[in-house]
């Protein structure tokens, strides 16, 4: 015990130690991290803004953004950071600030999507009840309840790691502060960190995995008893986007979990967390973009309003510079009548 040394800070792995490719690194984060920016608050302000979209569907979808912006601000802007300073070092307090809204936002973004499933399902087997059912105050339960259960799932897995004493190194095979990763500096036994790792990672995964599976069974049956193919396509066109976006959340998580556990090289591991970290929140509102018409046209609408407020301010502008021309031209003109 007396050989153990506190952890003041930790080293996470970097891209390339190459200067160029680093400040390449860092302009590819920036492109996709504004992108990434751009695309959900155009979400949330076409949403806000528009009152046709007052609905439970927009609303767990609004969450959702806010979610994707949370997750790619704590991974993204470190490494930008990191790669412009060249150093890889994080303080031990921003690795727990990191692994703490990492996970809380992964697991309000994973009860989120089990959210929206139970919204498709009661529109579309209960048309004529959704409105009771989804009503204001039970949205505004359920959204609370994600929120609250990935604050719970995060405060459970950061105090779980971050009380293990950290004596092996201090260096992070990771571009961000991750618990498996974090788990292996460990200088005590962390078998029932990794047992509760897994089992409440598994349990959370899995049980939203499975309610969205029922969810849809359930919606797929009555899909195809709706006698018209134009209803058909209607009702489908509205679960598309969601089932994409739970597609590249559960995927990309399984697939970079499963090269951890596996003798993989620290690159694959890399670039699978980037995909892991980065793509979600990346792809979500190109996603709903491109396959929601409402969407569509309810960002068609804030751009033109964007265009419509500037081509009026500046008329105004030009308008008011003409009065103050006329007044400096009528002012010597009133001097020399007197």
């Amino acid at each position: 015990m007396s050989n153990q040394t506190t952890v003041t800070e930790f080293f996470l792995l970097g891209f390339s130690d190459i200067q160029e490719l680093q400040i390449l690194h860092f302009v590819v984060f920036l492109v996709i991290y504004l992108a990434a920016l751009i695309g959900n608050f155009l979400i949330i302000t076409s949403v806000a803004l528009d009152h046709h979209l007052h609905t439970p569907m927009y609303f767990f979808l609004v969450n959702l953004s806010i979610l994707d912006l949370g997750s790619i601000s704590v991974t993204i802007p470190k490494s930008m950071t990191n790669s412009l300073m060249n150093t890889k070092s994080i303080s031990y307090p921003g690795c727990v600030t990191q692994v703490f809204f990492f996970l809380f936002f992964i697991g309000a973004e994973c009860a989120f999507l089990s959210v929206m499933a139970y919204d498709r399902y009661a529109a579309i087997c209960f048309p004529l009840h959704y409105r009771m059912i989804m009503s204001r105050g039970t949205c505004a339960q359920m959204a609370a309840g994600s929120w609250v259960s990935g604050f719970l799932y995060s405060v459970l897995h950061t105090g779980n790691t971050f009380r293990l004493p950290f004596c092996h190194s201090n260096v992070v095979d990771q571009f961000f502060c991750d618990i498996p990763q974090l788990l292996k500096l460990s200088c005590s036994d962390t078998y029932l960190n990794k047992v509760v790792v897994v089992l409440f990672g598994v349990c959370l995964a899995l049980g939203c995995f499975v309610f969205i599976i029922v969810s849809y069974i359930q919606i797929f049956s009555t899909v195809m008893r709706i006698p018209s193919m134009q209803g058909r396509r209607k009702a489908f066109s509205t679960c598309l986007p969601h089932l994409v976006v739970i597609g590249l959340f559960f995927g990309t998580g399984s697939f970079v979990y499963m090269r951890q556990t596996s003798m993989s090289s620290s690159f694959w591991d890399l670039l699978a967390s980037v995909l892991y970290a980065v793509l979600p929140p990346l792809s979500n509102p190109i996603i709903y973009s491109l396959r929601n018409k409402e969407i569509r046209e309810a960002l068609a609408d804030f751009h033109h309003d964007i265009i419509l407020v500037a081509h009026t301010s500046k008329h105004n502008a030009e308008r008011l510079e003409k009065v103050i021309r006329r007044i400096r031209q009528a002012g010597p003109t009133d001097k020399a009548k007197e």
